[in-house]
């Protein structure tokens, strides 16, 4: 483990602390707590950064120097639905997008609690309908998203089904939250071996959902819960996750789901990391361990080995 990995769990055990208070920290010191994340992973190096509108949606282009400009990775952050930006990840994203030698959109669709569901999904969506407007092709794109990132990774895929367009070449969900009924066995078992949502005190999760949903949504939502949802029709998944982590069941009950469904699906565990472990790009060996194999995994599905 290094000192940068270090500063990940310490970040995190600082945000969890801060939802344990009575009362919680208002919604700015929260997102003041995200905008500090970045500070875990650093510059790539040889990478361009240009703001842009992606359908009506702000985005981010980050463009390697050595990369191909007709192959793209949707990015879409995480931080509960409540914080996190394209600002907070497009380091992250960057060593990622360097990695695969292509070019990344990482998306800053709205947040909670002035957007509730489906805003999120709507701003993503946009996104990549917007990617296939500007002439690429389906096949040429592969998504990816950290945490509630994730869970919408998926979710921006079925919606894109739904609406007959046609899907990306692969989806890489990162320590995803799939489930916001919060169920699952390792929500108990993982409880102290996860910093950022376990503890003595962990964090509300029910609180990021309500204030996701509003007093009448509904967890069991398939267009938000892909645990409900008709996974048939997925691109290829490649999911990573922790052994630590309390919602590390997500995971694994989607890949079931999904491979009932005859969805290709490759869940890997990365044992004793904390909760999107990849932010500590560049400085810690796990978290370049991590993006190594999800270039190497995606470069074919996008036609570049």
């Amino acid at each position: 483990m290094t000192g940068k990995t270090d500063w990940l769990t310490e970040h995190y055990r600082q945000v969890n602390a801060a939802f344990a208070q009575n009362p919680p920290i208002s919604l700015e010191e929260s997102r003041d707590l995200n905008d500090h994340w970045s500070g875990a992973t650093t510059e790539p190096g040889g990478v361009d950064y240009v703001e842009v509108d992606a359908g009506g949606v702000p985005a981010m282009w980050a463009t390697p120097k050595a990369g191909v400009e007709d192959r793209v990775l949707l990015c879409l952050h995480g931080g509960g639905f409540i914080g996190g930006s394209m600002y907070t990840h497009r380091k992250m994203f960057a060593h990622l997008a360097k990695a695969v030698g292509a070019r990344a959109l990482i998306v800053d669709y709205r947040l909670t609690p002035e957007h509730q569901h489906p805003a999120q999904i709507n701003d993503t969506f946009a996104a990549y309908r917007w990617l296939l407007d500007q002439g690429i092709k389906a096949e040429h794109i592969a998504v990816t998203g950290d945490s509630a990132g994730g869970g919408l990774s998926v979710q921006t895929m079925l919606h894109a089904r739904d609406n007959g367009l046609p899907v990306a070449a692969a989806v890489m969900p990162l320590s995803p939250w799939f489930d916001i009924e919060n169920g699952g066995q390792t929500r108990t078992t993982n409880r102290m071996t996860d910093v950022l949502f376990g503890g003595e005190t962990p964090m509300n999760l029910e609180f990021l959902v309500q204030i996701l949903l509003g007093e009448h949504g509904d967890p069991k939502d398939p267009a938000i819960n892909a645990l409900y949802a008709d996974l048939a029709g997925l691109p290829p998944l490649y999911i990573q996750v922790s052994s630590t982590e309390m919602i590390l069941d997500d995971s694994h009950r989607l890949a079931t789901l999904a491979e009932k469904e005859g969805v290709e699906v490759k869940v890997e565990i990365f044992e004793d990391q904390q909760h999107t472990w990849h932010m500590g790009a560049g400085r810690a060996l796990a978290a370049d361990e991590a993006i190594r194999k999800l270039a190497q995994w995606v470069r074919p599905r996008l036609g570049l080995a």
